[in-house]
């Protein structure tokens, strides 16, 4: 096995775990609507999950436990993606934002830094915001 073999191995391993956290976020409230189904499709093109992992994550998405993220940038993208999906049906309620905030404790966040993101991601997230624009308001606010 090369060394770029590796390399995907572990960049589609993260991004199962990833789409494995989104799908626990989908189905936390017991069973996923269509408008989050339509969500997750697209979240497995963007992840390059292939079908057999796609049917297995949904199957059983609590079986992916969430790994620490390095990154400040990529914990972020993680929480936006995450938050896109609890606002698929425009609101967050509470089994939502406990678990959102135990992904984030698992991406590595600090208690103070989870609470504060979460809070402003849920200010942000009441409009429609890019991920830039996201980034930028959580860096500068």
């Amino acid at each position: 096995m090369s060394i770029s073999d590796l390399f995907e191995s572990g960049i589609q391993k993260s991004n199962i775990i990833h789409f494995a956290a989104i799908t626990n976020i989908a189905a936390i409230d017991g069973e996923i609507n269509p408008k989050e189904e339509i969500l997750l499709r697209k979240f497995a093109i963007k992840l390059d999950i292939d079908k057999a992992h796609y049917e297995e994550v949904i199957k059983n998405p609590s079986k992916y436990p969430m790994s620490a993220l390095h990154h400040k940038e990529e914990r972020l993208e993680h929480i936006y993606d995450l938050f896109k999906m609890i606002y698929a049906d425009h609101e967050i309620n509470e089994p939502e934002a406990k678990l959102i905030y135990k992904y984030a404790l698992g991406m590595g966040c600090s208690d103070a830094s989870a609470k504060e993101v979460i809070a402003k991601s849920i200010k942000f997230f009441e409009g429609q915001i890019s991920f830039k624009d996201y980034q930028y308001l959580i860096k500068n606010n």
